[in-house]
């Protein structure tokens, strides 16, 4: 897609391609007001961030944003009206895939090019940018004991352990009632693995009741897991109940803090950071300014050999074409094609879901007409480079580079995902302003637009609206993400950090039958 041309700060408007049959408000129009780059009038009072026709278009003609097809025209529209849902049909259209047909490998940098960041190597060679201990639940029916365990160790009882960030809980909702064998348990089995293992977890507890569908010792079996010096397991009806597997929880972490604490940061190159890219609460600036430069920024660390996971499904269908073009192999290709299909012909056929076509309120309220147009600005978070793997949910990534993982498009489950596959680092672009924390990894915001950034500035990491507000091409944006990126993975706290988000944002995707 070709870039947004962003005229001078006194045009009202911003055309993004030649072939566009609307324009995009840079801030709020006046109703009659003159938009010269155009050569016409509005007709509307439009909000910034929303569309204006910026021809006549008649009824069933494509709508078309960087000269790509969002929706079809409801009805004629005149020249200078404003361009929404209203009259906008969602409605669904032939793409071709044409798998593998536009891969072109990364160039990438020597390796002596490549830059460095300051990361905690573990014992296997991993690398983790973040040092906590962790304690999970295996189903619901201990999730108080693992909150109870980890919410003793307070700041003051940390502080003779300044090397380890934190003891964090990950309790959810399920492990119980539900299928015994299949995807389901098997999708929760991977995420729990994924984050008992994960290289940010200097050890880790798992906590059960006892009777439950989703067994410990199945669980670390399905995950090749074994119980050792730094993974702990308990059952509550083994170990006396609530109050003392609390006490042997507490107990055992008292153990293994002062290992966890003998860590030090040490230089490493940037391929050890894998980073999953997440967008929420958009807006019509999303596609211009925020997921662009964080594209830019991960085409960057790509070339520097690290990884990053494109996720949300329903946020890429519609562009879906643009990615399968990518693809490394028709195999990659295919496989992404087939976890759209899966979404549309059998997980939401019939349900009131944004891949069915109406997007949430904040982005609609934010500009965004249809999940076509959500899309084409999500799907903008990979970069330009080509497409590398496609993995289900949980599934540890393995393969550098762009990748893509199956999630829903909900961010707390989309992250979660992610941080099990192997992200340890999240990239969250936003234009309406989520407030968003991932333990056990660090999480950056990026603001799209400027207005944003200073209402909600302790919680914004970046202002990417500085790209529509002409101080900073999407290039330099890029690198100033990139070079973020590698603080963060040293150490330097993120804004969600320093508000103490992250602590439930542990939701693991429910996708089964409860019985």
């Amino acid at each position: 897609m070709a870039q947004a041309r962003v005229q001078a700060a006194g045009d009202p408007v911003i055309r993004l391609h030649a072939n566009d049959n609307v324009v995009i408000a840079r801030r709020d129009v006046a109703l009659g007001e003159a938009i010269p780059s155009e050569k016409l009038s509005s007709r509307s009072q439009v909000p910034a961030g929303y569309k204006i026709a910026a021809r006549a278009i008649v009824k069933g003609e494509p709508i078309l944003k960087y000269s790509t097809v969002i929706g079809f025209a409801a009805s004629d529209i005149a020249p200078g009206t404003l361009v929404h849902s209203h009259n906008i049909d969602f409605t669904e259209f032939d793409r071709d895939y044409a798998h593998a047909s536009e891969f072109k490998p990364v160039s990438m940098l020597a390796h002596e090019q490549r830059a460095t960041f300051q990361g905690i190597v573990r014992n296997d060679g991993r690398v983790a940018t973040r040092n906590y201990i962790g304690v999970l639940s295996s189903v619901n029916c201990s999730a108080t004991v693992v909150r109870k365990i980890a919410e003793w160790f307070t700041p003051e009882r940390l502080a003779d352990y300044p090397n380890v960030d934190g003891v964090v809980a990950f309790s959810h909702s399920l492990g119980c009632g539900m299928e015994a064998s299949g995807e389901p348990i098997d999708l929760l089995r991977r995420t729990i693995g994924g984050y008992a293992c994960h290289p940010n977890l200097a050890a880790a507890l798992i906590v059960g009741l006892g009777c439950e569908r989703n067994q410990i010792k199945a669980l670390l079996e399905a995950q090749k897991l074994d119980v050792g010096p730094k993974l702990r397991a308990f059952t509550m009806q083994d170990t006396g109940g609530t109050r003392k597997t609390i006490e042997a929880g507490v107990a055992a972490v008292m153990e293994l803090l002062p290992e966890a604490n003998a860590v030090r940061r040490e230089t490493v190159p940037v391929s050890h950071i894998t980073v999953g890219l997440q967008c929420g609460g958009s807006d019509g600036f999303s596609s211009i300014t925020a997921n662009p430069a964080l594209g830019a920024a991960v085409d960057i660390l790509v070339r520097h050999g690290g990884t990053a996971i494109l996720s949300e499904t329903p946020e890429i269908y519609g562009v879906e074409h643009t990615l399968t073009r990518r693809a490394r192999s028709v195999a990659v290709g295919e496989r992404l094609a087939e976890r759209v299909r899966w979404w549309k012909d059998v997980y939401a056929v019939g349900r009131d879901v944004q891949i069915n076509g109406k997007v949430s309120p904040g982005n609609q309220a934010g500009g965004l007409a249809n999940i076509f147009e959500k899309s084409l600005g999500s799907s903008m978070k990979g970069g330009t480079g080509p497409l590398m793997a496609v993995y289900r949910y949980a599934e540890p990534v393995t393969e550098k580079g762009l990748v893509f993982m199956d999630t829903p498009g909900y961010d707390p489950v989309s992250a979660t995902g992610q941080i099990a596959g192997g992200a340890n680092l999240i990239a969250f672009t936003t234009g309406r302003g989520s407030m968003f924390g991932a333990k056990p990894v660090p999480s950056l915001k990026l603001a799209t637009n400027t207005p944003m950034y200073r209402r909600l500035e302790e919680d914004m990491d970046i202002n990417c609206g500085e790209v529509l507000d002409g101080t900073r091409t999407l290039q330099e944006m890029g690198q100033a993400i990139f070079e973020l990126m590698i603080r963060t993975a040293s150490g330097e706290p993120s804004k969600s950090e320093l508000l103490g988000l992250g602590d439930n944002e542990f939701v693991v995707w429910d996708i089964g039958i409860m019985g």
